[in-house]
Formats: C-alpha cells, structure tokens, sequence
C-alpha cells in the first residue's frame, strides 16, 4: 500500500465511512493511477476532468459510476492532499429518473413458491416479510428477533444506522421454523464458513434463479422484494412517513417514489373535478349577450 493510499484510508477511517466506501473509493482512485500510470498526486483538475470524460464516453459508465469516482476525487485531493479546489469542480452527472420495478402479491406468491431450499426461501421472506435490503438479510443475527414486541433490530444498516423492522407473525413463523430446522447460533443465515454468514451474492443467484423459475419475466433480485413490501403497504393505507421510518429512509423522497409505482394508490385519489356541484356542460358555441 502507498502511503498516498495508506492516508486516504485513514481519513476516510477517521470519519467513519462504511468498509463499502472505502473499497469503491480507493478503487476509483487505483483506476485513475493506472490509467495516467503516474501517482495522482501528479494529476491536476484538467487530467481529473478528462478522466471523467473517458469514463462517460469511453468506457460508457453509468452516470452513477462517474458521480462515485468525482466524490472519491473530490475527497481524495480536497481532504488528504488538502487541495484548495473550488466548490463543485468536478461536474456530476444527471442521474435518470427510473420507477422501481415492483412484483404484485401473486408474482411474490408465485416467487416464493419456485425458491428450492428452506434458507433462501426463510431470508427472501425476511427481505419481503420487512423490507430489509439484502446486506441486513444477511447480517441479521439471531439475538435480533424480538418476538415479544414483533420486531426485528436492524444493526449498522446504511449509513450505519440501526432501527427496528417490522416482525409480522407469518414471517415469524416462518424464522421459527427454519430455527428448529438449522439452529443457527449467531448469524442468523450462517455461512457454510465457520463464524460467517450468509454470502450476498449467493443469495442474490438464489433470486434470480427463482424468478427464472416461476417464469417471471422481470428482472428480480432482492432490492426488488424490498420494493414491493414498501409498495403493498403504501396500497393498503400505510402512512407514508410510517414506511418512511420501516424501510429506513432519512428522506421523505425517497419514500415517495412509491407513490408513483403504484396505479393502485393513485387510482384511489379523487380528483378535484370530482368534487364540483354543477358538471359541465356541454362543449358548443358561446352564449349570445
């Protein structure tokens, strides 16, 4: 390790950034040293601003991936090198607007129904059953179920923010059952591995092969489960801000996406032409005065 490298870890280290950040930071910056073969330090505004370019047209990068590598150059010259570079140097790239993609309850149905194994089929529940992402599937442990008050404790989820999930007594059912079958003793989904847990990938490949199974032609993976628990609730009446609080959102707008996935929810609104006394009348010409 550089120690250009060692000192852009210890101060994302310092500021408690997730062990995630750090590996896309710290790659985004390996990758500019390769491409100039020179040690960024070396690099100025100009070489930043042509890199980002090739990644934008050149190598045809998401524009989420191009914003990722301008925050990890932004942090790495502003705050490790100290640079004084300007607000917003870097430019970012417009994100596109795209609604989630949604199940209705009988594809979930149907989905569960085609998972083959009775861990997969316990942790997908658990992501649809409360709307976890599927890192806190994953990194759930068994002392995180709290039947008496019907929650689940979510620990270090992101941002590494914990808060309560919701716990619904079919899903309770549900980890009781695979508890008697497994009886995992810390993570609650342990990995074949001593002392770990369940791999994110793999259960990512058990949702994909599931879907394929049940013949669903969207592309499904477990962000996917999370959406439609968050969509069936804000279909039953759900409070948005309750949902907001369930799924872990620090921002009312990103709960509010839901809002437009769902035909349901939006066909329930009255119009305020609905409320009008008198309707209206028929198009023709104009009254004579």
């Amino acid at each position: 390790m550089t120690p250009l490298r060692k000192r852009m870890v210890e101060d994302m280290q310092l500021r408690n950034f997730t062990s995630e950040t750090q590996r896309n930071y710290v790659h985004h910056i390996a990758q500019l040293a390769r491409f100039y073969d020179t040690s960024p330090d070396h690099l100025d505004l100009e070489d930043l601003r042509e890199y980002q370019l090739y990644l934008t047209t050149g190598r045809g990068l998401s524009p989420q991936s191009v914003n990722q590598f301008a925050a990890a150059a932004t942090f790495l010259y502003t705050v490790t090198l100290e640079l004084p570079w300007p607000e917003h140097a870097l430019v970012r790239a417009s994100v596109p607007h795209k609604l989630p993609m949604v199940l209705s309850p009988e594809e979930v149905a149907r989905f569960f129904d085609h998972v083959p194994t009775l861990r997969y089929r316990t942790a997908l529940m658990t992501a649809y059953g409360a709307g976890l992402r599927v890192s806190e599937v994953a990194a759930l442990q068994v002392s995180d179920i709290d039947s008496k008050r019907m929650l689940l404790r979510i620990q270090g989820g992101k941002g590494k923010k914990d808060r309560y999930a919701l716990l619904s007594p079919r899903l309770l059912e549900v980890l009781r059952l695979w508890y008697r079958a497994a009886r995992p003793q810390d993570w609650l989904f342990p990995s074949w591995r001593t002392g770990r847990h369940i791999n994110v990938n793999a259960l990512q490949l058990a949702c994909r092969e599931a879907a394929q199974r049940a013949g669903l032609s969207k592309r499904i993976t477990v962000h996917t489960l999370r959406h439609s628990f968050a969509t069936h609730l804000l279909e039953s009446g759900t409070d948005m801000r309750v949902i907001q609080v369930l799924l872990g959102h620090s921002d009312i707008d990103t709960t509010a996406r839901y809002a437009h996935v769902s035909p349901q929810h939006m066909a329930s609104i009255r119009s305020p032409l609905d409320a009008l006394k008198s309707p209206p009348r028929r198009p023709g010409r104009p009254r004579k005065r």
